[in-house]
């Protein structure tokens, strides 16, 4: 039995602080503003605290930084003295252990370099497998806290040979979690979304992110990346998606809309999702633009591969947007070798021109077999 996860850092936070930074979300900072401090003091987070006022998302108040300072020195002097207690007189375990509170002290109040390093020691000198593959966890959990990519591929690979050597179900369960978020984090989406449906019925990493957001991140990736015949079979019909659709109905407008070919309100409930929900993730905000532009060429793939032809009015109130429109982005997505089809502007038609799979595969050869004749004229000058 897998021990209790310590949700340490706290990861809302940074939600929090990416929406008091975010001029276009003023909507949400009185609340986000009342929630991060609540976060900082409730974890007497000082180092965290400045990193905040330094941003200028709140105002510092040298009052409470003093406090939380004070009880942080008086913390961690009574960890370093059991430390050294237990280096005295005690044996590994204990060592292990007093150096693992020390490490989620420094770990819950924000120092990063602190508690990196802490980290790092406390991993070293543990020897329980199950105890190391936490202390890998909670390093990638402070690489999505502070953003820093390279603690976290640095730690997820260690955290999969750990799990490989011999790791219990949750941790292996907690795993795709941690993979599938950064996955997603740098626009892998249908490998992380693959690991986030995996792990759906199987969830408990809390110390990640709550259900509710983990189911709507699973269904918002996987409503771009699975086949329509999947999107029914894993994600519409499935138990843990259909019990928190009537907290999120956007989503279910989203998915049902796409799935019954109803585009005009998919093009809606897409541009809300927008503006509710990825705008204001932290994840989310960077992708969104490449993310909205994906699931319209998607509807309107969808939509095509029915059809020999249509004509630009009809498709146009099929998406219940304008024939302008429909002819400017359709003229993009075609030249940009998105959408396989072509415009007759004449008699306002749009002719679905379906590729031949053995000339896709004839012309990815060619290219493949060019970029090796390059590689091996390059190498050969080099040699001779």
């Amino acid at each position: 039995m897998a021990e209790e996860i310590i949700p340490i850092p706290n990861l809302s936070l940074p939600q929090h602080l990416f929406t008091l930074i975010s001029p276009t979300l003023g909507q949400l900072h009185d609340n986000a503003k009342k929630q991060l401090l609540e976060g900082i003091k409730a974890d007497k987070m000082s180092p965290y605290y400045k990193l905040v006022t330094s941003a200028g998302a709140i105002t510092s108040d040298s009052a409470l930084l003093e406090s939380m300072e004070k009880d942080n020195e008086e913390e961690l002097k009574k960890l370093d003295e059991r430390l050294a207690e237990a280096e005295k007189q005690e044996g590994e375990s204990e060592i292990s252990d007093a150096l693992k509170a020390r490490a989620n002290h420094l770990t819950r109040i924000g120092d990063k370099e602190g508690a990196v390093a802490a980290q790092k020691l406390a991993l070293e000198k543990t020897p329980g497998l199950g105890s190391r593959i936490d202390i890998v966890l909670t390093l990638i959990r402070l690489g999505f806290f502070f953003r820093d990519n390279s603690l976290i591929t640095e730690n997820i690979p260690k955290a999969e040979r750990f799990i490989e050597e011999g790791g219990d179900w949750d941790r292996r369960n907690r795993l795709k979690v941690y993979r599938g978020l950064h996955m997603i984090s740098i626009r892998q989406l249908k490998a992380g979304g693959a690991l986030l449906l995996d792990a759906l019925s199987t969830f408990t990493a809390t110390e990640l992110t709550t259900y509710n957001d983990f189911v709507a991140l699973t269904i918002i990736i996987n409503a771009l990346t699975l086949k329509r015949v999947d999107l029914k079979k894993r994600l519409i019909t499935a138990p843990e998606v259909i019990s928190v659709l009537p907290e999120i109905p956007i989503l279910g407008d989203l998915l049902n809309n796409l799935y019954d070919c109803h585009y005009a309100k998919f093009f809606v409930a897409l541009a809300t999702l927008e503006q509710s929900y990825l705008l204001p993730s932290r994840l989310l905000s960077p992708h969104t633009r490449y993310y909205v532009r994906e699931m319209r060429i998607l509807a309107y793939s969808q939509l095509l591969e029915s059809y020999r032809s249509l004509t630009l009015e009809s498709l146009s109130g099929a998406f219940g947007v304008s024939v302008e429109f429909v002819d400017s982005e359709l003229s993009r997505f075609i030249a940009n070798g998105r959408l396989h089809c072509t415009i007759d502007k004449v008699h306002g038609i749009v002719e679905t021109t379906r590729p031949s799979l053995k000339n896709a595969q004839y012309d990815k050869v060619i290219k493949q077999g060019d970029v090796l004749l390059n590689s091996i004229q390059r190498l050969s000058k080099v040699l001779y």
